[in-house]
């Protein structure tokens, strides 16, 4: 089936037919508060040297914070972890609330338990329409090699 003349929702079912893995990206807010966030839109960009990209939508309601942030880390779920992935999508709570962190680079807050975590610094910022594509540059990477969580078509799935 072709659509030439789409909508939003129509273009963003589409590109849930494509299988992402799902992250938390924790930074530190401009008053030095834990930040969090569900992301989907994570990418590698460079070996050499080592760049990750994410995105973060305009409207979010921690943008100003995350834009403002020097560094951040991006956890990869591990799959069984959607009641994680679920807590830090909603808003108007307190993501951290009850949840064990421990500090990483630039005082970073950093999950206790996920499949990989990226601790990056902010490398470029680039417009991507309604959203701001963040670059980073990584630091340090702790890799303990469990199954991702996998969102596709709009639900959980695992491999």
């Amino acid at each position: 089936m072709s659509i030439s003349n789409f909508t939003k929702l129509d273009f963003r079912n589409a590109l849930g037919s494509f299988a992402t893995g799902v992250t938390v990206v924790t930074a530190l807010g401009k008053n030095g508060q834990k930040i969090g966030m569900t992301a989907n839109s994570f990418n590698s960009v460079s070996l050499d040297p080592a760049l990750v990209l994410w995105s973060i939508g305009r409207d979010t309601n921690c943008f100003e914070d995350f834009i403002a942030a020097k560094a951040y880390a991006i956890h990869v779920l591990a799959q069984d972890q959607e009641e994680l992935s679920n807590r830090f999508a909603k808003t108007g709570t307190d993501r951290f609330a009850g949840l064990e962190t421990q500090e990483g680079l630039s005082g970073v807050p950093l999950l206790s338990h996920y499949s990989t975590c990226f601790q990056c610094t902010i490398a470029h910022k680039y417009d991507g329409g309604d959203h701001v594509i963040m670059v980073g540059k990584v630091l340090e990477i702790t890799d303990h090699g469990h199954k991702p969580l996998v969102f596709h078509r709009g639900g959980y799935a695992a491999l």
